[in-house]
């Protein structure tokens, strides 16, 4: 497989992925179907990252980390959407989790809580407990660019990939 945009795409992840997300994908039986790029760190962000590699934004999903609360209790997800869209926090993603009120994850939790860096958190090798939440829109692509783990790389493998990660649930409607 062949990444999309102006990107080296490689099999050899060793030092282009976070170690959470190389631990996860010695596990994963699609790991095989993954490839990394180097890019700017300081491009990490989506629209830049896409403008400056050729990467189209509906091909590129973000992982956003959701903490939802509901008294005492705080539970943690992932959700994975195109970059065109937006998960909603507020409906879908707070009635999913059963919490009371739900919103972005503070950044020192999702950094600490992930082992990733902030703007680089991928879906690969998050904390097994957590559901992975995944548009069905971005199912609908054939391959996507997400995080790697780390904001020097990204990732792209083929979109029904995801549907495949431990703890993954298709959702219709997840974003907008």
């Amino acid at each position: 497989m062949t990444g999309p945009g102006r990107l080296d795409w490689t099999a050899d992840l060793d030092n282009l992925v976070a170690r959470p997300v190389l631990d996860a994908l010695a596990q994963w039986p699609r790991a095989g179907d993954v490839r990394a790029a180097p890019i700017d760190p300081d491009l990490a962000d989506t629209a830049a990252f896409c403008e400056q590699y050729g990467v189209a934004p509906e091909d590129s999903a973000n992982c956003v980390v959701i903490a939802g609360r509901r008294g005492d209790v705080t539970r943690y997800a992932a959700c994975v959407v195109l970059a065109t869209t937006r998960a909603d926090v507020n409906n879908v993603v707070r009635r999913r989790l059963d919490a009371r009120k739900a919103s972005f994850a503070p950044m020192e939790d999702a950094v600490t809580f992930t082992g990733m860096e902030y703007g680089g958190i991928t879906p690969i090798g998050l904390p097994t407990a957590w559901p992975v939440f995944v548009d069905a829109a971005v199912l609908e692509r054939d391959v996507v660019v997400i995080g790697s783990g780390l904001r020097r790389s990204k990732i792209a493998l083929p979109s029904s990939a995801l549907a495949d990660l431990p703890g993954a649930e298709v959702v219709d409607g997840l974003a907008s």
